[in-house]
């Protein structure tokens, strides 16, 4: 089994010298002493410098570099849009959106996007938003997403114009997804998750990734079965001429079958990645192709019956949902039980890499779940940065609090070589941002659940081989 599952793993931990401490102890056992149990190598080729870019801020959430050679962030507590000096850390508020609703931990102001055209052309001085809301007037809550485009003033430094372009997307307290690209085809790209349906407090409701909708819903503007998909929109919010067919309905939906991707980044050939979250294992990072299922709730990670088992807590019979306590790891005979070899789905694309794929004698118990929580990530393309990381894939990790990369082959189809671990911190690394000449890795850190630099933004800078 330790051999499996090392294999499966192909994790190499890099701890600059200037951080040489265990990673961090989110829950459960030690990241870190368990990867060295199992046999994981720990050699360090580049070391870095550590710097806080910005402090005090209240769970930023995306953080791009901007064409005006500052960082754009959102701030999904605080509501707001924020631009920061990479250098001196001085920040500007650029837009307040206080109908975001914020009251979880996956709700707020969320993704944002640039328009190629920023600052370049002044018809196209275009920033776009995604952030959660509530769209029902009375006590009750119904939380919804919306798409919305701001225009970014530059005279006055502030984005003024707000013209929503999409609303009443599904979202959640949870699994809520929301992470937003501008594609190089001038599309936008939106990640929604499966609003968690199927787990936890959320177990009773029946999950819909797989679910498409019919030509009256597209018609009828019901979105409702957007859940569990990436989306793929034209710059005013209509559907694409040319997005896929799928069950023989044209809609928003670009991929299906996932979970709660919260990483999205185009490659430099243009192809697009994402990283999703997996249950107790088989955290994905995904080549995102158009009409491709995924395979979630059916499949976690590979096809491949190990240690995922699809438990359907919404259908057990004849004992209720909602009189079971939900466990993650055991379900009772009432909840029916699928093999992920029982399931054949039209067009499943496997992940590129999973975090982590484990047998199911794996001991959950004893040594945590075997996931990393992954969150936004970008691609490192300059080829005259870092030594030997052009090409790569940086994601960031909620639960291992690091930065992990992963190389991709020449044609960005596949992943070559182990994944490596970079920046271990008692914080919650939410989203990454590369500079332009690649030598700088910007980090931003959720507030809650962060012991050490939270709400922040960071930056780390390559001082040279170990």
């Amino acid at each position: 089994m330790l051999k499996s599952l090392v294999a499966a793993l192909a994790l190499v931990i890099v701890a600059p010298a200037a951080y040489q401490s265990s990673l961090p102890v989110q829950s459960g056992p030690d990241p870190l002493s368990i990867l060295k149990a199992l046999g994981v190598q720990t050699n360090v080729p580049e070391t870095f410098s550590k710097r806080v870019v910005k402090a005090g801020l209240s769970d930023p959430w995306e953080v791009l570099w901007g064409q005006d050679s500052r960082l754009w962030v959102t701030e999904r507590s605080q509501k707001r849009i924020i631009r920061v000096d990479p250098v001196t850390g001085a920040t500007a508020t650029l837009a307040t959106i206080p109908e975001s609703f914020r009251e979880d931990s996956q709700d707020g102001v969320l993704g944002l996007a640039l328009h190629s055209g920023l600052l370049r052309q002044s018809n196209q001085d275009y920033v776009y938003v995604t952030f959660v809301y509530d769209a029902n007037r009375g006590p009750d809550v119904d939380r919804r997403m919306m798409l919305r485009r701001y225009t970014f003033d530059r005279v006055n430094g502030m984005l003024g114009n707000p013209i929503d372009l999409l609303s009443g997307l599904p979202s959640n307290d949870d699994h809520v997804a929301g992470r937003l690209v501008f594609g190089p085809d001038q599309k936008l790209y939106l990640t929604i998750g499966d609003l968690a349906a199927n787990n936890s407090w959320n177990a009773c409701h029946p999950n819909h990734a797989q679910d498409l909708p019919s030509e009256a819903d597209i018609a009828a503007h019901d979105w409702r079965l957007y859940q569990g998909k990436t989306l793929r929109i034209n710059l005013d919010g209509s559907i694409p001429a040319d997005n896929p067919v799928l069950r023989n309905v044209k809609s928003h939906i670009y991929t299906y079958g996932h979970r709660n991707a919260q990483g999205l980044a185009f490659g430099p050939t243009g192809r697009l990645y994402a990283s999703e979250h997996g249950p107790s294992t088989d955290d994905e990072l995904n080549l995102i192709m158009a009409g491709r299922n995924y395979g979630w709730p059916y499949v976690a990670g590979y096809k491949d019956d190990r240690a995922y088992v699809y438990a359907n807590w919404s259908a057990s019979a004849p004992a209720p949902c909602n009189s079971l306590r939900f466990d993650p790891l055991v379900a009772p005979a009432s909840v029916p039980q699928q093999k992920e070899s029982a399931w054949n789905g039209p067009d499943f694309t496997p992940p590129l890499r999973t975090f982590f794929t484990v047998d199911s004698t794996y001991r959950f118990q004893e040594l945590g779940n075997a996931t990393v929580a992954p969150s936004g990530i970008d691609v490192y393309t300059t080829a005259r940065g870092i030594p030997n990381w052009a090409n790569s894939i940086l994601m960031t990790s909620l639960t291992k609090g690091t930065i992990l990369r992963t190389k991709l082959s020449t044609d960005g189809t596949s992943v070559v070589g182990p994944t490596s671990a970079y920046f271990p911190s008692r914080s919650r690394y939410r989203d990454v941002a590369i500079s332009p000449d690649g030598l700088t890795i910007f980090v931003a850190t959720d507030s809650r659940g962060s012991q050490e630099d939270g709400g922040s933004i960071l930056a780390f800078t390559y001082t040279g081989p170990r």
